[in-house]
């Protein structure tokens, strides 16, 4: 059957604006049914902002100006009431943050089982059955009675997307939606919006992640400081891009990344002999020897659930082994022992400035404060952003802060547990950069966990690849 030429989705001269100016815009664009259309950008390019603007759920104080048509309902992009009868049946959201969207009161199952009932209009027993199949399709058959909070980020992802696609919208907005996801559940996310777009919908897709965009097809547009700078067919442009920017931003892809060279290696900081761990039936490792010498860095690869995080946290003394030992030099201190988490949101307390977190620290481990501002500049890091709470700040800013707050503790064994994932390509890179520099510059250790293969053999001299079982 051929597809229908009426754009479910058109978005005409879309304008977003602050009290200070401009944000995003104009924008242009239309959506055809089985076609996709992909934003690519860093972070704080108005990516998100373009799918709030459609959906009318901007932040208050942020106004939209602009037409926005969906099938063939045309409104007036400031009239934030226009689409919401849209919501779910003609407009659906995958949010950036699906763990945040899921009500932590209810079982993921009735969560999902809901959607297709009061949503997708089917009945009970038939709702239920489908929440059965979507969860199976999915690999979480076992999650149909858990509740959000004990779900990983990737799982809560392919919750929330499947929560997304039961109301059968014609017209799915996905932002980042294989954020954090090792290549198999990334590939099954993919698989799934493939799927919707073989049934006739047309999919925006907001990623950092140039495999989903090649692997959709469709048109791929490049967004910067709230603009569209290229847009093309997806083989066309990631083949051959036009724009400046849009070459930097394939070239900061980690399979095109260049080798860091072998760093000096000194005495060693960390070693572990015969570790074994499983959770309930699942053995995640046994007999494991490992060693690391300062300057040295190793990258821990593998799926989700393979124990790359327990390793770490094991040898940090986080959690324990089942059996097995680990063993740190007596003359140095636990706390140069440090960890870079994946989300650094969820590091820091949300309610005091950044500038009053490095303070704790200093005064809570006798640290110097006239350090900080030298590692900021070195870490490029503005001080007007000491004055700024945690959430008021980019991704790639607050984990250089993290960065940096583990750097004043003079570590000799960092562990980054998936530092980068939630960050764009461009970011991505200059803080891998500059994990690498400093923690070579300083000797100390590094252990990179990441879902990326080609990130990690980049990264470090040797790797550990983690296999399920």
């Amino acid at each position: 059957m051929m597809p229908d030429t009426q754009p479910l989705l058109r978005v005409d001269q879309l304008d977003i604006s602050s009290v200070d100016g401009r944000l995003v815009g104009p924008v242009s664009f239309s959506l055809l049914p089985g076609r996709a259309l992909t934003l690519l950008g860093e972070s704080g390019a108005g990516k998100s902002l373009l799918a709030q603007a459609i959906l009318g759920t901007l932040p208050r104080g942020l106004r939209a100006a602009g037409r926005i048509v969906v099938g063939r309902e045309s409104s007036d992009a400031g009239d934030v009431r226009a689409r919401r009868q849209h919501w779910g049946r003609a407009l659906a959201l995958l949010p950036q943050e699906p763990s945040l969207a899921l009500d932590p009161t209810m079982r993921v199952g009735h969560q999902l089982s809901e959607t297709h009932a009061l949503v997708g209009g089917k009945p009970r027993t038939e709702a239920w059955q489908h929440t059965l199949k979507d969860l199976g399709a999915l690999g979480l058959s076992h999650a149909a009675n858990a509740w959000p909070s004990t779900l990983s980020g990737g799982m809560a992802q392919r919750v929330a997307l499947a929560i997304t696609r039961a109301g059968s919208a014609p017209v799915l907005i996905v932002d980042e939606p294989t954020k954090g996801l090792d290549p198999h559940w990334r590939d099954a996310i993919v698989a799934q919006l493939q799927d919707a777009m073989r049934q006739g919908c047309a999919v925006l897709t907001i990623t950092h992640d140039i495999a989903v965009a090649r692997a959709l097809g469709g048109e791929v547009a490049v967004m910067r400081d709230g603009t569209i700078v290229e847009q093309a067919s997806a083989d066309t442009l990631l083949a051959q891009p036009q724009h400046d920017y849009t070459r930097t931003l394939i070239a900061a892809d980690p399979l095109n990344w260049p080798r860091k060279p072998a760093a000096a290696t000194g005495d060693e900081v960390i070693r572990a002999t015969g570790l074994a761990k499983r959770f309930g039936a699942q053995k995640l490792f046994r007999q494991l020897d490992l060693s690391l010498h300062a300057g040295e860095r190793v990258a821990v690869t593998g799926p989700s659930g393979s124990g790359k995080s327990t390793l770490g946290n094991i040898l940090l003394g986080l959690i324990q082994a089942d059996a097995g030992h680990v063993n740190q030099p007596g003359n140095v201190a636990r706390v140069r022992y440090q960890k870079l988490y994946q989300d650094p949101t969820a590091a820091f307390a949300p309610r005091r400035t950044l500038g009053h977190a490095l303070d704790d620290l200093c005064r809570r481990h006798r640290v110097d404060p006239a350090r900080i501002a030298p590692l900021m500049q070195r870490l490029r890091l503005r001080p007007v952003l000491l004055t700024r709470l945690p959430g008021a700040v980019s991704g790639g800013e607050l984990q250089r802060f993290a960065l940096l707050r583990a750097l004043l503790l003079d570590p000799v064994f960092l562990f980054a547990d998936e530092p980068t994932s939630r960050l764009d390509p461009v970011t991505q890179k200059e803080v891998i950069d500059l994990i690498v520099d400093v923690t070579t510059e300083r000797g100390c250790a590094l252990m990179l966990v990441t879902h990326d293969r080609a990130l990690g053999n980049a990264v470090a001299e040797r790797q550990l690849v983690f296999g399920l079982g």
